[in-house]
């Protein structure tokens, strides 16, 4: 190999033209070493994998020239492209190994990159070679077709077989590389694209039994001429943008490759396809009008995504999506039981029009679906649809109209107060009060068992957030225990809530010894929810130091021998099942609250109550339940009919109650509902971000009388109506939501049986898989499968709408390995920062998934790619690059269905260039609400960049660079026009040029220009004057502000008269440099909770406010 190399760098040196042998024993041994590299040293890496393909073709048909099987005045055209190509091939082969060598010699830190560099290049080597050889295949099929040559014959077969694959993946490298030069916008470059697609749903069928044999050759013929065509109009088009050049011609030479579309499409399906056997899909899920539900959404999606693969088929969605919504709006209107067999043929056919449409867009088996299969199903559907409309005429006028498991009713919102509803157990409060505030000085364990449901948690977060509690402890913390724990986090997770810190895990840390320590000494409560054995016990009490300070201990737990295992003085508490009394109490006050009980469901109210067994869990639910229902005696006695035969004496009788709440919730919340066990048990999710999730995931549409965003608020509070979903609303922390566990067991196993979402921790996949999976991939067993090349055969995978993967960090040529370019209708992508650094290759990939909504990766990119702007359906993008500043601009721009951009730092300029980006004035982006985190500086910035983004309602930036020597002010930015912005966030870099005036400056005030819609500041390390928090607090409508290393003038805060608050709630001060503080009596009219941390210096609360203080 290396007198190849050495023989091809001596020739290259030569202006000779090659001899024929020569050139011979040159792509011989070219393709020698490109094979070794494709299978020895980068397996799976599809790009060598071509090259080697391509070189032992052009290395075989020289081989018949040599040979005497070709007359060279056949081929006088391509012989200098062979050589060209060999230089080509010879000159980066000959750099790889050089390189490879110089990296097993040293240690590179720069490996990564020359990788990434290495594949960067093979990638433009294919756009240069393959066009060689789709002259040789235009060759053999208009020279050699008729030769009786049974090396020609032998060389035809092998051109069958390797060129599809070849053509294949130059396609894809050409899509790739058009998005990189060259913007959607372009006229004409939207054909090209489509023709692409259309053109790589041949060839990823291609050789397959249903194409006729005798006519592949002819058909590779056809897609090798079309594929040159696309190969020079790309060409083309980018010269002349290059050169800015007029495209009229070049965009009227794609309308034509529209009409040959059209064209091959009919010989596809009367020359060279087979006509397949007929076929039925079933339905293979349960919940019939949930799945009909997100088809529709989906359909909706798929019409509004402007994506080119849905371009071929954009007409025949649309009857798809027409039928169905005939059908279904036919089914909401009768009852289901009577027309059970054809609502099960709808199902069917519904199924199947999805998977046909969908195996189009990722192309599995789309060639035999596009030609034959689509149009079958939408005749299959306009025959149904027919169907309903005779049986329409005959339903009576005044028949009852019922829904399929689902109410008609539009969706309304319902009042929360009903899910904060707390009755009985009075006795049991005060005893535990007690015994936690008074009696033993020595620590005592109170351990309060019970069955699942049964309000242990209740009870004691109850007690835990009690007044006299949280002023008798020193030290609070809370710690939810499960089956599958991890000590040394549960103790890390204790000791950050008892000494106020977020501290990150170190392998060379003793967290026991730790928390010990914070613990000694104090009086301290500490709560452990939901633990299962005695081991577990022992292992997490182990740090908590027997001090005679009054320390307590609550244990909640399912098994009563814990309980006694834990006793040290006190006997565990049982917790009792709610007296009838008490059931009755939650039941009429969840349903009608301070209203008066109709007289006509007090006995079957009371009936209900009393068969709810004691369980609050179960009697919450019902109440749920029935709160949504009709105030009718009738409606009330199905429910009492329903409930009469459970005993509730275990687990899997609360499921019953579960499901038939589950059941009476209406289809479009089911999905929101299931997505919940999404998240690990015991998770608090924060509900914006939740309801971002939804939206991304698809599975809430718009109506016509709500935006999204006001769909997915009522969807959440009518979830937590429901009892359904717990809500937590601390002022000063964000509002979160979660499930109860046995709720959320419950939502795992039915959102596996609706094929939903799934988690997968082996390589045991299933043959058909869920809409959304999570993987945790320690072994990367993911390789082998879903993240597959395109040798794989299972296709399964490509159906993804959604892939979240955690795990190990992938090494090098693992990562080279590591593909989604497959995985076309991904909506949702979340790649873990500790599993895979995201290169310039696999963001190319990335960036062809223009179906994505949200995205979440790691990269060391410095500036947004072009690419980019081929994710126009994007929503939300997360960046994680601690290593670079991102630069937004100009491609930003191109996002405009962007609402949520979170960075480690970005700017909107390039700081290191002075090269001006010209913005069109009316540039916007209209749906960005939330922006983390920016970097801005003074003389950087332009000033109206926040004016383009006018629905900003949440804002967070670093200020650096500020300081203006022409007013020897600060400079802060004018943040006015921002009318929508809630929350800001700001944290404060001084220049080192500014250090030595520092002291000086502190005492300059600040230029704020806030929007009066202001409800949350955050300020992190500013200094600030008295006047500067004069003018913050006359914000109007403020709730919430922290201070975090602030930097008082004087270190004295005298707040006068006009210093009101009028609407705070919430004030954290946190390490501010503050040591005198007045306050008036109206300084904080609304105030409910005030934090100090770290306020050393602070000689004296304000009274006032001390009752505040948490």
């Amino acid at each position: 190999m290396d007198d190849c190399i050495s023989l091809y760098h001596r020739s290259s040196k030569s202006d000779a033209t090659m001899m024929d042998k020569q050139l011979d024993f040159l792509f011989l041994n070219l393709y020698h070493l490109s094979k070794h590299r494709a299978e020895k040293m980068f397996p799976g890496v599809t790009q060598y994998e071509v090259l080697q393909n391509v070189c032992g073709n052009i290395r075989d048909f020289h081989g018949l020239i040599v040979n005497g099987c070709i007359k060279h005045e056949m081929v006088q055209n391509v012989l200098p492209l062979f050589q060209l190509m060999a230089e080509k091939v010879g000159h980066f082969l000959w750099e790889d190994q050089t390189d490879e060598e110089s990296q097993l010699s040293e240690l590179d830190e720069d490996d990564q990159n020359d990788r990434d560099s290495r594949l960067f290049k093979l990638a433009h080597l294919l756009l240069k070679i393959v066009p060689t050889e789709l002259k040789v295949m235009h060759i053999c099929y208009t020279n050699l077709k008729a030769s009786t040559s049974a090396e020609i014959g032998r060389f035809i077969k092998q051109l069958l077989e390797t060129s599809p694959y070849i053509l294949r993946e130059y396609l894809i490298h050409l899509q790739e590389h058009m998005i990189t030069v060259i913007t959607p916008s372009t006229s004409g470059a939207r054909n090209i694209h489509v023709m692409m697609e259309f053109l790589l749903i041949i060839l990823s069928d291609m050789p397959k039994d249903f194409i006729h044999h005798d006519k592949l050759f002819d058909l590779l013929a056809r897609v090798g001429a079309l594929t040159r065509e696309v190969s020079t109009l790309v060409r083309d088009l980018e010269e002349k943008l290059r050169n800015k050049e007029g495209n009229d011609q070049t965009n009227r030479a794609t309308l034509d490759l529209l009409e040959n579309i059209e064209l091959l499409k009919k010989d596809l399906k009367h020359v060279y396809l087979k006509s397949p056997d007929s076929s039925q899909c079933c339905f293979p899920m349960s919940d019939g009008p949930l799945f009909m539900h997100l088809l529709h959404i989906h359909l909706n999606d798929l019409l509004d995504s402007n994506a080119y693969s849905v371009d071929l088929i954009k007409k025949e969605i649309g009857q798809v999506k027409q039928g169905l919504k005939f059908i279904r709006s036919f089914f909401a209107n009768v009852e289901q039981g009577l027309y059970k067999d054809l609502w099960t043929r709808v199902l069917d056919v519904a199924y199947e029009a999805k998977d046909v449409i969908d195996s189009i867009i990722v192309r599995d088996n789309g060639l035999l679906h596009l030609i034959f299969s689509l149009p079958i199903t939408i005749k299959k559907m306009k025959l149904i649809k027919e169907e309903f409309s005779d049986l329409h005429e005959k339903i009576p006028k005044n028949r009852g109209l019922i829904v399929v498991n689902t109410p008609k009713k539009p969706v309304e919102s319902k009042s929360l107060t009903a899910g904060k509803i707390i009755v009985g157990f009075e006795e049991e409060t005060n005893w535990l009060l007690r015994k936690l505030t008074s009696g033993q000085a020595d620590l005592d364990v109170i351990s309060v068992t019970g069955m699942p449901g049964s309000s242990k948690t209740t009870l004691a977060y109850k007690v835990y957030n009690d007044k006299s509690v949280s002023s008798h402890f020193d030290l609070r913390a809370w710690c939810t225990v499960d089956q599958g724990y991890d000590e040394k986090k549960l103790l890390n997770k204790i000791f950050n809530q008892v000494s106020d810190s977020d501290s990150k895990l170190s392998e060379n840390i003793d967290v026991a010894d730790k928390l010990r320590k914070q613990l000694y000494g104090k009086r301290y409560l500490i709560v452990l929810y939901d633990v299962w054995d005695t081991t577990t016990w022992d292992e997490l009490t182990r740090p908590f130091p027997e001090v005679v300070k009054g320390s307590r201990i609550i244990l909640t737990t399912r098994e009563k021998e814990v309980g006694l295992h834990g006793k040290l003085y006190t006997a565990p508490l049982n917790l009792r099942l709610l007296r009838s009394e008490e059931s009755w109490e939650l039941l009429e006050k969840r349903v009608f609250g301070n209203e008066s009980f109709p007289n006509e469901l007090l006995d079957v109210g009371k009936e209900i109550a009393e068969n709810c067994k004691g369980l609050p869990l179960v009697a919450d639910l019902i109440a749920g339940v029935i709160a949504g229902l009709e105030k009718k005696k009738t409606v009330w006695l199905e429910v009492r009919n329903n409930l009469s035969s459970f005993i509730l004496n275990s687990q899997v009788e609360v499921m019953k109650v579960i499901e038939l709440s589950y059941d009476h919730l209406p289809h479009h919340l089911k999905p929101c509902f299931l997505y919940l066990a999404s998240f690990p048990k015991d998770t608090a999710i924060i509900s914006s971000t939740l309801k971002d999730f939804w939206h991304a995931e698809g599975l809430v549409e718009q109506t016509e009388m709500k935006s999204v965003e006001e769909v997915m608020k009522v969807y959440l509070d009518n979830l937590i109506s429901s009892s359904l979903v717990i809500a937590f609303n601390e002022i000063g922390d964000d509002p979160t939501c979660q499930l109860h566990d046995l709720v959320h067991d419950f939502c795992l196993t039915k959102a596996r049986e609706e094929r939903l979402f799934d988690l997968i921790r082996s390589n045991d996949f299933p043959d058909l898989l869920p809409r959304q999976i999570t993987i945790d991939d320690e072994e990367h067993f993911v390789l082998n499968f879903v993240l597959f090349d395109s040798n794989k055969k299972r296709h399964s995978g490509k159906h993804l709408y959604s892939l979240w993967i955690n795990g190990d960090p992938l090494d090098d040529r693992l990562s080279d390995s590591f593909h989604v370019r497959h995985l076309r209708l991904l909506r949702v992508l979340y790649l873990d920062p500790s599993f895979i650094m995201v290169n310039d290759s696999l963001l190319n990939e990335i960036c062809m998934l223009n179906h994505l909504r949200f995205l979440n990766i790691e990269t060391e990119v410095e500036s947004l790619p072009l690419s980019f702007s081929n994710l126009w359906n994007l929503e939300i993008l997360l960046v994680d690059n601690k290593v670079s500043t991102l630069v937004l601009l100009p491609r930003i721009w191109d996002l405009l269905k962007l609402q949520v951009l979170a960075t480690t730092a970005c700017y909107f300029f390039d700081v290191d260039t002075d090269e001006p980006i010209l913005v069109a004035e009316d540039t916007k982006l209209e749906n960005l609400r939330y922006l983390n985190k920016l970097v801005r500086s003074y003389w950087k910035d332009s000033e109206d960049i926040f004016q383009r983004l006018p629905n900003l309602q949440m804002l967070k930036f670093e200020l650096k660079e500020s300081w203006n020597y022409s007013t020897e002010h600060y400079w802060f930015p004018k943040l006015d026009c921002l009318t929508e912005l809630e929350d800001l966030t700001v944290a404060f870099e001084r220049s080192n040029t500014n250090d030595s005036g520092s002291s000086v400056a502190t005492n300059r005030p600040w230029d704020f220009y806030f929007p009066s819609n202001l409800k949350k500041y955050h300020l992190l390390e500013f200094p600030l004057t008295s006047d500067s928090l004069s003018t913050i607090a006359r914000l109007p409508n403020l709730e919430e502000l922290t201070l975090y290393r602030t930097i008082i003038h004087g270190e004295e805060w005298n707040m006068g008269e006009e210093d009101t608050f009028e609407n705070l709630k919430y004030l954290k001060l946190e390490q501010v440099t503050l040591s005198k503080w007045e306050v008036g009596e109206e300084s904080f009219p609304a105030l409910e909770k005030l934090k100090l941390r770290g306020c050393r210096k602070l000689e004296e609360i304000p009274p006032s406010l001390g009752t505040l203080i948490h």
